[in-house]
C-alpha cells in the first residue's frame, strides 16, 4: 500500500517551522509499516533547509521514506514550479488536517492492517466499552425499542 504522510501535526506537532515534539508511537508505526512493505511517502509543505531538517530528524529515529513529495522514489521534487506538482497517487493520506482531526497512531494502524474505516474502529470500541452489541436506542425512538418483539 502507498501511504503519503503529513510531518508538521502529524508525525510531530505543529510547531513549523520547528520541529515539533514526536506525536507518540509515530516513527514506531512508520518504522513496522515500512518492515511490512508499504510504500511510505513524506508528503509536506516543507522545502529546502526545512525538509532536510525533517528528512534527518526521520532518518536519526530509522524512518526513510520511499519517495518525498512525489509518487516515485526516482523523481524528487526539491523546488516546487509550475512543471511539478504535489498531488500523489497514494492509497492513503495521514494528515492531521484531515475532517475530524488525526486518530493516534495505534488507530492509525489498525485501520491500515485491518482494511477498516475510523467510524468502524470507533463503533466497536463504543460496543466493547458499553458492553453491548449495539448502542442503546434513544427514548424518542421508541417504535425501535421492541426489535422483533410484536
Amino acid at each position: 500500500m502507498v501511504i503519503a504522510v503529513d510531518f508538521d501535526g502529524t508525525i510531530v506537532e505543529h510547531r513549523y517551522p520547528e520541529i515539533g515534539e514526536e506525536r507518540p508511537f509515530a516513527t514506531e508505526t512508520l518504522r513496522k509499516l515500512i518492515d511490512e512493505r508499504h510504500k511510505i511517502i513524506l508528503w509536506t509543505v516543507r522545502e529546502g533547509q526545512l525538509l532536510e531538517d525533517a528528512l534527518n530528524w526521520c532518518k536519526e529515529r530509522g524512518v526513510e521514506f520511499y519517495a518525498v513529495n512525489s509518487d516515485s522514489a526516482e523523481e524528487f521534487i526539491g523546488d516546487i514550479n509550475a512543471n511539478n506538482s504535489r498531488k500523489l497517487n497514494a492509497d492513503v493520506f495521514i494528515d492531521d488536517r484531515n475532517v475530524g482531526g488525526i486518530p493516534d497512531w495505534g488507530t492509525i494502524y489498525n485501520i491500515i492492517t485491518r482494511g477498516k474505516t475510523y467510524q468502524q474502529i470507533l463503533r466497536q470500541r463504543i460496543k466493547e466499552e458499553m458492553g453491548e452489541l449495539e448502542p442503546p436506542v434513544p427514548k424518542w425512538m421508541f417504535w425501535k425499542s421492541h426489535r422483533g418483539r410484536r
